[in-house]
């Protein structure tokens, strides 16, 4: 089967801030020549579809709310069908928070009073550009004590701004994991299996029939490799940052940028056509064998 849909990281892949990197508008009219359907994949915890759809707007792109997935759906996806009921005391950003209430979760900042006496029944962490020693000391008397799920919104140590590169969730989340003396229960975002699974529904597409591009070993490439997808990483983002687990990590394409991916799909979609003729044509030639020995005896 040829390619039939695509996954796009968007920060340091699509866009910087609100201006499209080189070879974007390229990638989407080959989405739109040839019908593929597109996903638009970020680990951004703080900012909903909504507001990505503007962003794109201005950068000159047409994508739709459905089109777009983003850390932070992924973590109230995730808290919605785990933890419907419970106390979420968070660390993070105001767009987080509304993302979560708006769902009707009762997440509330770590700095709400009640939790000094009462901890929360669940604590999540994420980036936070206000983030400070206060909110670790804050972390440290909450939840020291505290044997109650620990959940990351996504592992993102740096991330890309429009304005240069920034400390992203990893970062903050492995700084109060390292003064609490634990680990978090569990990271979601990309490359989560649980991230991938919300993609895989979402797109609805076997996973063999998609390309993912994106800009980072360790969460793009390693989610599209895991989930059995072709990847293609380019260089217009992050990858110059590394870690020592990415470095096992290799893409099926190294690209420049998204202006090199009509070349990919054309060369994926002509290997694919000719292993799908010379499958059928072993097969036809199977076929005439069992034919042939049950005719004429042949073996």
């Amino acid at each position: 089967m040829p390619i039939e849909a695509m996954i796009f990281d968007v920060d340091g892949t699509v866009v910087r801030g609100s201006t499209a990197l080189p070879g974007a508008n390229e990638a989407m009219d080959l989405c739109r020549r040839h019908s593929l359907d597109r996903l638009f994949v970020s680990n951004n915890p703080t900012e909903p579809a909504h507001t990505y759809k503007e962003r794109f707007r201005s950068a000159g792109l047409t994508v739709d709310c459905g089109e777009i997935l983003t850390a932070g759906e992924v973590t109230r996806q995730y808290l919605v069908e785990t933890h419907p009921e419970a106390t979420i005391g968070v660390v993070g950003e105001s767009g987080l928070l509304s993302l979560l209430s708006d769902a009707g979760l009762h997440a509330s900042s770590i700095y709400q009073e009640t939790y000094l006496n009462d901890a929360p029944d669940v604590f999540v962490a994420s980036i936070d550009r206000e983030f400070e020693y206060q909110t670790l000391t804050r972390c440290l008397r909450v939840l020291g004590g505290a044997d109650i799920p620990f959940i990351g919104t996504d592992p993102d140590m740096v991330i890309p701004a429009a304005d240069g590169d920034i400390p992203g969730s990893g970062a903050i989340i492995h700084a109060i994991a390292n003064v609490l003396g634990r680990q978090p229960t569990t990271i979601l975002g990309k490359p989560s299996s649980v991230a991938q699974q919300m993609i895989l529904d979402k797109l609805g597409h076997d996973p063999s029939d998609v390309i993912l591009i994106g800009d980072r070993l360790d969460t793009d490439i390693a989610l599209g490799n895991n989930a059995g997808m072709y990847t293609a990483q380019v260089q217009t983002g992050i990858a110059a940052h590394s870690t020592p687990e990415s470095h096992a990590i290799s893409p099926d394409y190294e690209i420049d940028s998204l202006a090199d991916i009509p070349d990919i799909v054309s060369q994926l979609s002509w290997v694919l056509s000719l292993c799908e003729r010379v499958w059928l044509i072993t097969i036809e030639y199977m076929n005439c064998r069992a034919f042939g020995s049950v005719l004429y005896g042949v073996k």
